[in-house]
């Protein structure tokens, strides 16, 4: 099966605005991928002025801020490191039952990377869910609006990337399969590890980019 990828490009940006961004962009994926019955919401981001649209589908929120809160927690623990969340969909196909064990095939044909580029060094944090903004001073408060417009301006590049492959990039879509709820295909969700090292990220990186399938019991 034709696995296509999308390397979305990489943001700068600092802890507090982690949540936001990952929210607009992981919505805005799944929501032009949803093929099933969706009610549209409109939200506007609280740090830019951007809007973007979800699913309506509160199941598919909760899990999506989950995993944010797993990716908030893992940059805590791992400062000054660029890091990667990959969002991927898949078939899943049984394959025939051997003396051992039932397998499953998952067959990936999209996914998406998400490259992040966190500043560390502006945070004060003693928890993963409250972390607070140092004041820079009035003499780099220039500079960090500064550097929120830019922010804001990539983040948009980032969602006409989105569009511009989903409009693009069609005929790699499997049938829609017999699935409720607004996201038609099964996915996941991916976050570094607390194990990763920059080599293994490399290594699987590569091998989710092949889209061979991975064997679950």
């Amino acid at each position: 099966m034709n696995c296509e990828v999308c390397q979305l490009k990489e943001l700068e940006l600092e802890h507090f605005e982690i949540r936001e961004v990952l929210r607009c962009i992981l919505h805005t994926i799944v929501f032009h991928r949803a093929l099933g019955l969706v009610r549209p919401k409109d939200v506007d981001l609280e740090l830019f002025d951007v809007t973007y649209v979800q699913c309506g589908e509160a199941e598919l929120e909760k899990k999506i801020d989950e995993k944010i809160e797993q990716f908030v927690c893992w940059v805590e623990k791992h400062p000054n490191k660029k890091s990667q969340i990959c969002l991927s969909f898949y078939e899943v196909k049984n394959k025939q039952a051997s003396w051992f064990s039932n397998k499953i095939e998952r067959l990936y044909w999209e996914q998406w990377y998400i490259n992040l580029n966190v500043a560390q060094h502006k945070v004060h944090s003693s928890k993963c869910h409250h972390p607070k903004v140092v004041d820079p001073g009035e003499g780099a408060l220039e500079d960090r609006n500064a550097r929120s417009a830019a922010l804001e301006a990539s983040l948009r590049e980032v969602l006409f990337q989105i569009i511009k492959f989903v409009n693009e990039k069609k005929d790699h879509v499997p049938p829609i399969p017999n699935l409720e709820g607004a996201v038609s295909f099964p996915y996941e969700i991916t976050i570094p590890s607390s194990s990763d090292s920059a080599f293994g990220m490399d290594m699987i990186k590569r091998m989710l980019q092949t889209g061979h399938p991975t064997m679950l019991s």
